[in-house]
């Protein structure tokens, strides 16, 4: 808690009653209760999928709205607003720049793939089996076109499930942190998050140990772009826009790099692999060459007052 401004007089003046804004503190309290929910739900998919026999890979879609959930049940015990954690439009011109952007850079991690040895580009190879789009240069188009529609709606509803916790919540409640701490730390419960569904075949079948390792170093990579895209918009929704697009643009990793082995097909030619992993490395980079803007609650939505917990900024 912050504590009370002094009243007392000075140099036998009036007394000074200016009350300084204090940035609010970290609620440990709040945190139990979302990592707590959390974990109660992610173990509840665990148990219920093998009770049910079924496999927590055909249950993905579900399982990502555990974050939103756990958010929610947060939110509405401590009386967050939406609006504090960014729950909002915000610009729009952001929503079609990380979207751009997620594109641009699932290409960039398809160019890393293919210059490791071993994985080559397949200009033969269907991003969309069954649509039967167009060749050439209006087939790029018509792919684009298709990713962008889908990864800023369906993907983006999903993507929504998980971002209302990671970029929605948990970053308003860390940005006292700082820009790049709290997106390292919401990177590495973001990648451990997925333990569950990795574990059980999902991106990196043949390599599931080895793949929690790759997939919280690849949310880590990924983490700053997100707080960046959240800051910038103003909005929770237009990091759930970055990542449907992202997701729906991964396919073209997947498709165009032939790798020659298992190993180089799961770990290196792989969205979330080394190959996306360099690419948002990359990005995160000129990030720090550039700047980044203040990370802060008032940025994102609003910063509570403790006293009365209401909303200011």
């Amino acid at each position: 808690m912050p504590s009370a401004p002094s009243t007392e007089p000075t140099g036998g003046g009036t007394a000074d009653t200016t009350t300084e804004s204090v940035p609010a503190a970290i609620d440990t309290s709040r945190l139990a209760t979302f990592f707590g929910t959390l974990l109660a739900l992610v173990v509840g998919f665990v148990v219920a999928a093998r009770v049910a026999s079924v496999r927590l890979v055909a249950v993905a879609p579900v399982y990502m709205f555990t974050p939103l959930v756990a958010a929610a049940v947060t939110m509405l015990r401590s009386d967050v607003s939406l609006d504090e954690i960014g729950g909002r439009i915000g610009r729009l011109r952001w929503y079609l720049a990380a979207a751009v952007a997620a594109l641009a850079l699932v290409v960039v991690a398809l160019g890393v793939a293919v210059a490791m040895p071993g994985v080559a580009f397949d200009p033969t190879a269907d991003p969309t089996p069954g649509i039967g789009l167009p060749s050439g240069a209006v087939g790029v188009v018509a792919v684009a076109g298709l990713v962008l529609g889908l990864g800023m709606t369906v993907n983006a509803a999903f993507a929504l499930g998980e971002e209302a916790g990671w970029r929605g919540y948990l970053l308003w409640e860390l940005a006292p942190l700082g820009f790049w701490r709290a997106s390292a730390l919401i990177g590495v419960c973001w990648g451990l998050w997925h333990a569950p569904v990795i574990l059980d075949g999902y991106n990196y079948p043949s390599f599931p140990l080895v793949g929690v390792l790759a997939m919280t170093a690849a949310t880590v990579a990924f983490s700053p772009l997100y707080t960046y895209v959240c800051l910038r918009a103003r909005s929770v929704l237009a990091a759930a826009a970055f990542h449907g697009v992202f997701n729906a643009a991964a396919g073209i990793v997947t498709a165009y790099a032939a790798a020659e082995t298992t190993l180089l097909d799961e770990l290196v030619a792989s969205p979330v692999g080394l190959g996306g992993i360099a690419a948002f490395g990359l990005a995160t980079a000129a990030l720090a060459a550039v700047g980044t803007p203040e990370l802060s609650r008032s940025a994102l939505g609003g910063e509570r007052s403790e006293s009365d917990g209401s909303t200011r900024g």
